[in-house]
């Protein structure tokens, strides 16, 4: 029996399954579902190394409607249990063990951290690529903090989550906190963006795609010749734009400071780029440490058009950005 699943941007196709446990199929109905969208930097500056080794960042981060979805069953024999499935184009050769990933390490850390005696098990249905700049796994990540939160009704305030968090991802605080936000530090530092309107008139329409290809982010930080890429006019006139609900002037100040690295390494991403410029596009960026791009268009006809003219050769939606959107658990809970 296939469980029901909410809808997203792209349409359900042949899937491929990962996963170790029978307990999985259940008959019933979660217990809880969340959406867990990705996410793309529309700047990212590296500012300096931290002590700590990481890097000092900057980034203006906006939630996509690109969709994981991760459905919870609270289990009482204290086990944790994860499978994972994903629709066509998106690969889950790279995605290693279920028992590895960012979802089942959040569900280990909140059980030791808060002496849950209960069990769960999580089934994700993929529709990010794996390795593709877009956080798909911070997003899992994400979406099992909070699942959690409510399934094992731990209580915990958004604070503490953000913190939480902070420990496993830099990208995982900003899409628990959702909407547009500024990330800073190696990513725990996280203000939400002043938009007008609740963000509702600044929702952009974008057009991602993904050359079939994984982009290993700790190699393409290691890659970085270590140069900053500080670029204050970019950031300030983004965040103008963005208030504005402004996509022409956005457009013109996207800035990622480590796509020359993802270029270098992965050509066929650069080349990516280049066809999402030719067929029209008002501004490509690679997202993150790639190796996803994302287009900035004008509407959603505009990338259609776009989407079209790139051809079918590589995975793409057309979607939009999520400036207001916040991440939440829905389904049944006992009582």
């Amino acid at each position: 029996m296939r469980l029901p699943w909410p809808t997203c941007h792209s349409r359900l196709t042949k899937r491929m399954e990962i996963g170790y446990t029978p307990a999985l199929m259940f008959s019933r109905e979660p217990d809880l579902v969340v959406r867990a969208p990705a996410k793309i930097n529309l700047t990212l500056e590296i500012l300096g190394r931290r002590p700590d080794g990481y890097h000092e960042l900057r980034s203006i981060l906006m939630p996509i409607g690109v969709c994981d979805d991760l459905a919870f069953w609270r289990t009482d024999d204290g086990r944790i249990e994860t499978a994972v499935e994903a629709e066509a184009g998106v690969n889950l050769e790279t995605l290693g063990d279920p028992v590895e990933n960012l979802a089942t390490r959040m569900a280990r850390l909140l059980q030791t951290a808060f002496a849950v005696r209960a069990g769960v098990s999580i089934r994700i249905r993929k529709r990010i690529p794996v390795g593709g700049g877009l956080g798909g796994g911070s997003a899992d990540a994400a979406g099992a903090l909070v699942g959690l939160n409510a399934l094992w009704r731990l209580g915990l305030p958004h604070p503490a989550m953000l913190d939480l968090g902070a420990q496993l991802g830099s990208d995982i605080p900003a899409l628990v906190h959702g909407g547009a936000v500024i990330m800073e530090g190696r990513g725990e530092r996280i203000t939400p963006m002043d938009l007008p309107d609740g963000g509702s008139g600044c929702r952009f329409w974008i057009v991602v795609a993904n050359p079939g290809i994984a982009s290993p982010t700790e190699e393409i930080y290691r890659l970085h010749n270590g140069g900053l890429t500080i670029r204050p006019d970019l950031f300030h006139n983004t965040l103008l734009s963005i208030r504005a609900g402004d996509v022409e002037a956005a457009s013109r100040f996207l800035f990622n400071g480590l796509q020359p690295v993802v270029f270098r390494h992965f050509p066929a991403t650069q080349v990516l780029a280049m066809r999402l410029r030719a067929a029209g596009a008002l501004g490509v960026l690679v997202s993150g440490s790639g190796a996803s791009v994302f287009a900035l268009v004008r509407d959603q006809k505009h990338g259609d058009v776009v989407r079209e003219r790139l051809g079918c050769g590589f995975w793409s939606v057309v979607t939009t950005t999520l400036p207001d959107g916040v991440m939440a658990a829905h389904g049944p809970l006992e009582p």
